[in-house]
């Protein structure tokens, strides 16, 4: 047998709101989860807005990724760091 593909009946749709608008999500996070992520998007675009209330929604979202991304980064190079001092002391 191969590796199974993803199907349809893999997937969930979760409809959330951000920021306003109404999103269909589909994939394979839990509905739970997706509500989580896109309530996170949308405290994040509401907390940039009441500090830049002149911006558009194409500004806004892209400030909000900017930020999401940034985070990321700095968590991501958190945890190698903590992965390599766990190496070392395991050595």
């Amino acid at each position: 047998m191969g590796a199974k593909g993803l199907t349809e009946i893999d997937k969930t749709r979760t409809t959330v709101d951000i920021y306003g608008q109404q999103y269909a999500i589909i994939g394979t996070e839990s509905s739970s989860h997706v509500r989580l992520v896109a309530s996170l998007v949308d405290d994040k675009m509401r907390e940039i807005s009441s500090k830049n209330p002149s911006l558009d929604i194409t500004k806004l979202a892209v400030l909000t990724a900017v930020n999401a991304v940034n985070d990321y980064i700095k968590l991501k190079q958190h945890y190698e760091r903590l992965e390599s001092e766990l190496k070392r002391v395991k050595d």
